[in-house]
């Protein structure tokens, strides 16, 4: 097995036994179901061959979050991962509205700073779908996403 692999396997474990042990404060399932494609879609980008230096990445000066930060290649990517349990109402990639682009430019600007100018970066989106197969998700990933408002 794949270190990779092992490390996957050990948290689905954890989040197993999570589910079943009493909790104060329970996670309502589409906060849960979110968590979960972040997961995948960090283990999914690191197979990639994404190195990933940040998770849900806040800054203090600025609102919002960023989900994922990672270099692929010699490009730092700023990732919003979007999941959903259907592709009923709209694909996950068209809910990162101009609201939350605009988050993500500043909160990426600021990240930025502590790096010198010259340094490449992008802004991508991950979709993580689970329809038909909960265990196997279907991870789509949108490389260059506009960031514009």
């Amino acid at each position: 097995m794949l270190p990779g692999a092992v490390t996957r396997t050990l948290i689905r474990a954890l989040d197993r036994l999570a589910n079943h042990l009493p909790a104060s404060d329970k996670c309502p399932p589409h906060l849960r179901t979110g968590r979960r494609g972040e997961e995948d879609a960090y283990f999914h980008l690191r197979k990639l061959g994404y190195v990933m230096v940040a998770r849900n990445f806040r800054s203090p000066r600025c609102h919002g979050e960023i989900d994922l930060i990672g270099w692929d290649g010699d490009v730092l990517c700023f990732i919003e991962v979007k999941t959903r349990t259907s592709r009923e109402v709209k694909p996950a990639e068209a809910a990162v509205d101009r609201y939350k682009r605009r988050e993500v430019a500043e909160v990426a600007r600021d990240y930025r700073r502590k790096l010198p100018p010259s340094c490449q970066w992008r802004f991508d989106i991950v979709s993580v779908y689970y329809h038909s197969h909960p265990s196997h998700p279907q991870i789509e990933l949108f490389r260059n996403a506009s960031l514009a408002a």
